[in-house]
């Protein structure tokens, strides 16, 4: 479970936000199995009782709102209850049921203790988008513990614990009811029609159906209806009758690509607990608003969380940055772009052959017969790391197929590595120092996608060679190591992994030919990286001849908060001022801070601002354009963002000073990329779209940048190419309007929604 956030007074957040639940019954007969469970159920023994105090109905009978008191007998140590004063739990219920619009929303608030610790659940069933006989369900909840006698951390794994294993009974509450109607011969419940005349409207009534214990409260999170919710929306009254604002517009169409299946989630994604589907769906509706348009595929979020044991903020902090990683290197097109060199194909021993007996995909690597020095002084180390990342993104795609084959989820390979062989010159210094490195990549990138690793043949200098890679390996990882001592293993296979042997010493290279190639590798990208400092902004300035050219950019914010700028000046900047190495010590290749705006310029006389300035958080994804007015030099500016004190007291927050402590001396880091298109490319596709030239809102189009992550994303994207500009920072980048005449790319601004389909996949 992870905790949301931490402030003072050992206060905790817990949130919960479920997956869309399907019920294939139609939503009437949902509603009356739903009712069954008042004013007690059996099926929930802690569910004491309830008390309705409050009911209305709108005139036409299409609204029904009631209010229950609500009593639980948690299962709470003695000790506990004793020391609150407690034997039972209040909370209380509100239910909107509006049978026009065929929508159930529920709100559960906490009425015991409230002041020390609130609990806010909401449901909502509604139609299936689809499938208008069929029901869908979501539930989101929080639990704030202020402060509880001390006892926080015990009320918070007490509410938690029962919490959950409510919601996994929910869906099986409701079945037993449906089950129970057919049972009875109700098999149909007919739907809501308006009446052909006018009824009273009832005036709001207290019942006492049910005498609750004596009250005395805790609160917890286990409410009667604890497997429903979705956030409830306010009501206003219309022409007499309550009527609700539109929430399911918001639910299942505002914003449908947060929505996941649960039925979905079990065929591809495998069994959760509901607490670790709700980190999957606040993880990826994270990404989702911040990395805009993006978003990586399901089964590759799954696995960094469950590298980090579902900690939500761990694994987010992980993904970014292998998002970024990805992206730089054009990873996703890895599998259509590298080709092995001839070497690798007659010495590389290793490669895939089918299934294990589990359906995952098995890879064979003969580490023994491979000549790993040969190896490393023919291609160089940049080169073999490209080849075991092809490898990776090979199993990947082994694991999408196999899961539709087996028709369960499939998210990891088998590994078998055969030793024999293996001697001292496999300990050569400088292939150690290749496998590490590789390792250090696979570990960081690759997260939970090795099943299991066996090791076959061992000999006695394995031990050796394990001790120096075992440290650089996860731990979860060694626990999936088995290594095999017996002599007995048997079968014969055919497999195409090539035998091996020593690389002829005419086909290495010279150092310097390897370190050329090396560093060629490792800068072919169009990405750049700069650092930026408190005080010392990175600038890029574009020269633009024709008005009304489109300059658009894509930048990752890799470290630190950074703010975002766009001005223009009709002079040339002065040359570019580097910061000094001394003054913020950079000392990482490819990283560059460069200064253009002169600090004796005046803001709206040498220089004006054309945009607002966006303020961009650490891990987020930036696409966006801008339409200029005017010919001549446009300046990119990512400036440090300093968190701004309390206004009140003029002291610094708590949030504000750990935000700050997080950026180490005070530096940022960005990677991006800037392209200029002729206005004539993007004429079509702006003429309907009249604030395209906004930052705001071109966060969320989709530029051509897009593409570079197509392969790993669910989104949609523009597929169409463009001149790509490789100037310098320190030069401006010359654009001619004669260049674009051949070129054409629409960047597209319609977002296709991600809704549940009928056969309970998202779409």
């Amino acid at each position: 479970m992870t905790v949301v956030g931490v402030t003072e007074a050992s206060a905790m957040v817990q949130k919960y936000q479920s997956p869309v639940r399907v019920y294939k019954r139609p939503f009437e007969l949902v509603m009356a199995a739903y009712e069954r469970r008042f004013p007690t159920c059996h099926l929930i023994p802690m569910f004491v009782a309830s008390d309705v105090v409050n009911e209305e109905v709108s005139e036409d009978g299409s609204v029904h709102k009631i209010e229950r008191r609500c009593a639980l007998d948690v299962d709470a140590p003695r000790l506990l209850k004793r020391i609150a004063g407690v034997e039972y739990v209040y909370f209380i219920q509100k239910n909107t049921l509006n049978k026009r619009e065929r929508t159930l929303h529920i709100e559960s608030r906490n009425e015991s203790f409230s002041n020390r610790v609130i609990v806010h659940e909401t449901c909502c069933y509604s139609v299936h988008p689809e499938k208008e006989d069929w029901t869908c369900f979501e539930q989101t909840a929080s639990l704030d513990i202020k402060s509880f006698f001390g006892f926080e951390s015990t009320v918070e794994k007490i509410a938690m614990k029962q919490y959950a294993s409510s919601i996994n009974k929910g869906k099986e509450i409701i079945e037993f009811y449906l089950n129970e109607l057919e049972v009875e011969g109700v098999v149909h419940v007919p739907r809501w029609n308006p009446p052909t005349r006018s009824l009273p409207r009832p005036t709001s009534l207290s019942t006492s159906p049910t005498v609750l214990p004596k009250h005395t409260g805790v609160p917890a999170l286990c409410a009667p209806h604890a497997s429903d919710a979705k956030d409830a929306a306010p009501e206003a009254k219309q022409d007499g009758a309550v009527v609700q604002t539109d929430i399911l517009a918001e639910i299942l169409a505002g914003t449908p690509e947060d929505k996941l299946d649960a039925d979905y989630i079990k065929r591809y994604l495998g069994d959760l607990t509901p607490l670790q589907e709700s980190c999957l769906i606040r993880l990826r509706k994270w990404l989702q608003e911040s990395h805009k348009g993006k978003i990586p595929k399901d089964e590759h979020i799954l696995r960094f969380l469950r590298a980090r044991d579902f900690n939500i903020d761990k694994a987010r902090e992980i993904l970014c940055q292998s998002l970024t990683w990805r992206k730089q290197h054009q990873v996703d097109y890895l599998l259509d772009t590298w080709n092995s060199p001839q070497v690798l194909q007659d010495f590389y021993t290793g490669g895939w052959h089918h299934h294990d007996r589990d359906g995952r995909p098995l890879y064979i690597l003969r580490l023994g017969q491979m000549d790993t020095k040969g190896l490393v002084r023919a291609l160089g180390e940049e080169s073999l790391l490209r080849h075991v990342l092809s490898i990776n993104e090979e199993g990947l795609r082994r694991c999408e197929e196999n899961t539709k084959v087996f028709g369960r989820p499939i998210s990891c390979w088998t590994c078998l590595v055969d030793l024999e062989g293996l001697n001292m010159r496999h300990l050569w210094r400088p292939g150690v120092k290749a496998l590490l490195r590789i390792i250090e990549v696979v570990e960081a990138n690759y997260p939970e996608t090795l099943g299991r690793l066996l090791i076959l043949r061992a000999p006695r200098v394995f031990p050796v060679l394990w001790t120096l890679v075992s440290p650089f390996i996860d731990e979860n990882t060694r626990k999936k190591f088995l290594i095999y001592a017996g002599n007995d293993y048997q079968g014969e296979s055919m497999c195409e992994v090539p035998e091996g042997g020593l690389v002829p010493k005419s086909m290495y290279r010279t150092p310097e030919e390897l370190e050329n190639e090396d560093v060629r590798l490792w800068t072919e990208t169009i990405y750049q990286s700069a650092s930026i400092f408190k005080g010392a902004p990175h600038e890029l300035v574009i020269e633009i001849i024709d008005a009304a050219s489109v300059i658009t950019w894509d930048f990752d914010v890799c470290k630190g908060d950074i703010i975002f700028n766009i001005y223009h000046s009709k002079r040339a900047p002065q040359p570019p001022r580097k910061d000094p190495l001394g003054a913020h010590g950079i000392t990482s290749p490819g990283l560059n801070n460069v200064q253009l705006i002169d600090k004796s310029w005046t803001l709206g006389q040498d220089y004006s601002m054309v945009e607002s300035p966006l303020t961009c958080k650490e891990g987020e994804s930036v696409q966006g354009s801008h339409i200029t007015r005017w010919p001549g030099f446009y300046i990119l500016q990512w400036k440090f963002h300093s968190m701004p004190a309390c206004s009140a007291t003029n002291l610094p927050r708590v949030d504000d000073v750990l935000a700050t402590l997080q950026v180490s001396t005070h530096k940022c880091k960005v990677m991006y990329y800037t392209e200029v298109l002729g206005s004539e490319d993007f004429r079509t596709a702006c003429c309907d779209v009249q604030s395209l030239g906004s930052m705001t809102s071109l966060e969320s189009s989709h530029s051509g940048f897009s593409q570079l992550s197509a392969a790993t994303v669910s989104s949609n994207h523009s597929q169409s190419s463009s001149m790509i500009s490789r100037s310098k920072p320190s030069e401006p980048i010359r654009i001619h309007p004669t260049a674009f005449h051949h070129k054409k790319r629409v960047i597209q601004t319609v977002e296709y929604p991600r809704c549940v389909k009928a056969d309970g996949r998202a779409n």
